[in-house]
């Protein structure tokens, strides 16, 4: 790398420019460059720091690093780089414990876990997420094992036995993982920025291999779920159907025991069904004579799966799945036959709670976007950020999103504190009650980040891609697990139960 004085960096022959105090060589880049090839040689020889940051984002530096050919001599750069693993300084960029503020809610083992999950998504998962979201690619297998091997991906399934087989990533130890660890891998995951790829990094499992874990055969159970959580095989939650959603007793997809009693023969149909592409397993609602039951259905004949395209990436495998006459093995029933809603309702706060983890962690992520971008933009003379109506809206954006996340903390608190069974009755109504505030909050937090990002949040690509993302797939999260309007209404009624009969104004 040559040094180079300011005032004498090269004007002639190549196409010399300087970005914080690094001198990069831009003759070759400049035909290809998209603004045109005058536009780069206008600038010969010039610091463009401010003009660059003012059209691109900075992992444009990381993709070009090969064009760098010197430094500025007695210079060192001024703009925070964003490192793999690192906490963000920007305000209300990371959880307030992350800033400077208290909190008896984490240990050192929290704070570990967070950045090697970081770290590790950044250098093993972004560019590949990067691609993916754009054409459609789901996560690839070796990701997935890298995913199993690491401990991640049964990390995402929550405290249990199931942690001990594995060397967890950020040597947190088996025996000490919590929910908030839990919590802070989801919000990792969501943090990436690519919400379609994001959705094939095992959401389907998130949701789909509770009920193994829970309800299946031993023989089952010591077959798969090792299986699902090294990564070698996915699997995806299959109940939705064109129509049925929030009222899974409609579903219709039937389940006939066969007349020697050894296989369900399966057919109907299901849909929207996140991550049902890739899926090697389905565990599916089914009717069966009993009434409504679950089974684990493997992808075998009559199993086809048909790719739904939806407003996020592909990449998902948001699919239509047709069963005909699919023979499943009896063996492969989970819990009792007719006991389908019971396996359902097993997994339904953890599912929610998922949610709402994730989506709260993307809106922080968008706040940090804006934040940065109103600082780096200038309009009238004067950055964005020194507008007033601009700061009200970071204000109210800000301040949702602490209100959600706090909430989330104390909800997270107490399934540290509390069993299954006491969960179950104390806290249905509650986080129904958050997904709805933190799916509102979302839909808050898209509209004020668009205004503040402009044309630049409908463009798929640049500065405002993360914004525009965010925009077209933030309604994911207030439909699935649960709709917006039934959630409120579960909400409420959950504390009507508790509401005393003799309380009055």
């Amino acid at each position: 790398m040559q040094s180079f004085d300011r005032d004498h960096v090269p004007k002639d022959k190549r196409s010399l420019v300087i970005i914080d105090s690094v001198v990069y060589d831009i003759t070759d880049f400049a035909a290809m460059h998209p603004g045109g090839e005058q536009l780069l040689n206008e600038h010969k020889g010039t610091d463009v720091t401010e003009l660059f940051y003012a059209y691109h984002r900075q992992d444009v530096l990381d993709k070009y690093q090969r064009l760098q050919v010197g430094t500025i001599k007695g210079e060192k750069p001024k703009i925070l780089r964003n490192v793999p693993g690192q906490i963000s300084q920007v305000p209300y960029a990371e959880p307030s414990y992350l800033q400077g503020f208290k909190s008896h809610y984490y240990k050192q083992s929290h704070h570990d876990l967070r950045i090697a999950v970081r770290k590790f998504l950044k250098e093993h998962a972004y560019e590949e997420a990067v691609v993916g979201e754009e054409t459609g690619e789901a996560a690839s297998q070796e990701l997935f094992e890298k995913l199993g091997s690491t401990g991640i991906l049964a990390m995402r399934m929550g405290p249990g036995p199931h942690l001990k087989p594995f060397q967890l990533i950020g040597g947190v130890k088996p025996e000490e993982f919590d929910y908030f660890h839990e919590m802070i891998v989801h919000e990792e995951f969501s943090n990436l920025g690519f919400p379609g790829f994001q959705d094939s990094l095992a959401t389907g499992m998130v949701i789909g291999l509770p009920p193994i874990m829970h309800f299946a055969k031993k023989q089952v159970k010591e077959r798969v779920v090792p299986l699902v959580l090294t990564g070698k095989k996915r699997i995806c939650l299959a109940i939705t159907e064109p129509g049925a959603g929030s009222d899974v007793a409609n579903i219709k997809t039937r389940a006939v025991l066969s007349p020697d009693g050894k296989h369900y023969i399966v057919n109907g149909v299901k849909k929207w069904i996140t991550g049902a592409k890739q899926s090697d397993f389905f565990t599916t609602a089914v009717v069966t004579d009993g009434g409504i039951s679950m089974l684990l259905i493997e992808r075998t004949e009559g199993v086809e799966t048909k790719q739904i395209k939806t407003s996020y990436s592909s990449a998902a495998g948001t699919s239509y799945i047709v069963f005909e006459n699919v023979k499943v093995p009896v063996e492969n029933l989970l819990g009792v036959e007719g006991g389908g809603f019971l396996v359902i309702m097993y997994n339904f706060n953890h599912e929610r709670w998922f949610i709402i983890a994730g989506i709260i962690a993307a809106c922080r992520a968008i706040v940090s976007e804006c934040f940065k971008w109103a600082n780096q933009r200038e309009v009238f003379g004067k950055k964005l950020l020194e507008q007033a109506v601009i700061r009200f809206k970071l204000a109210n954006m800000i301040s949702e999103v602490e209100s959600a996340h706090n909430w989330l903390e104390n909800m997270t608190f107490q399934m540290t504190q509390m069993s299954y069974k006491e969960q179950s009755i104390k806290l249905a109504g509650p986080l129904a009650l958050l997904k709805f505030r933190a799916t509102r909050c979302a839909h808050d937090v898209s509209d004020d980040a668009c205004q503040i990002f402009g044309g630049r949040a409908i463009t798929k690509t640049g500065m405002g891609r993360n914004v525009e993302a965010f925009q077209r797939t933030y309604k994911f999260a207030a439909i699935l697990g649960g709709s917006e309007e039934i959630m409120a209404d579960l909400g409420v009624r959950q504390a009507m139960k508790f509401f005393p009969k003799n309380a009055r104004l």
